[in-house]
């Protein structure tokens, strides 16, 4: 298996495991996962899209994230609110997040073992983790993986059993 199969099949398998989580939530969003708050589905959803896209876009490609109006929303440091006012309709934002990971692995189609050692355009701060283009693409994988945990907790605080034992 190469390093590209490697990360395709992390793309795929993680895309189909949170995904599925979040469109099982798709008649309550914005459940928080705990008593104490945190990300809930709607965010989680949004955030990863946004930030995948950027990862694409900006860091791999140089060019502009094209979900860059939902910074605010969904960008780093933004936060999870109860407020639905605040967000875009949740199948328009699994819709987005849909499309992105099909241009992620559109373009992971296109590279070569050595693309993956290619610099990115990541800022100098972020070049420890960011740095290679092969970077930016196995931090996505983990990036969705990490949030689809925070959406299986919604649906159990929403009262769901696991979908996976």
């Amino acid at each position: 298996m190469t390093s590209i199969d490697f990360i395709k099949m992390s793309l795929e398998k993680s895309n189909a495991w949170v995904l599925g989580l979040a469109k099982d939530m798709q008649d309550s969003p914005l459940t928080m996962p705990t008593s104490q708050g945190g990300n809930h589905p709607m965010w989680c959803v949004g955030h990863m899209a946004y930030s995948e896209a950027n990862l694409v876009s900006a860091l791999i490609k140089g060019e502009e994230n094209p979900l860059a109006h939902w910074k605010e929303t969904f960008g780093k440091g933004s936060k999870a609110s109860g407020d639905a006012s605040q967000y875009p309709a949740y199948e328009e934002v699994i819709e987005k997040m849909e499309e992105v990971r099909a241009t992620t692995i559109a373009l992971l189609e296109t590279l070569t073992e050595e693309d993956l050692d290619k610099p990115s355009h990541a800022p100098e701060e972020m070049k420890d983790f960011f740095g290679t283009v092969g970077d930016c693409l196995a931090l996505v994988s983990i990036h969705f993986s990490f949030h689809g945990g925070q959406i299986a907790d919604a649906r159990r605080a929403a009262g769901r059993e696991p979908l996976m034992g």
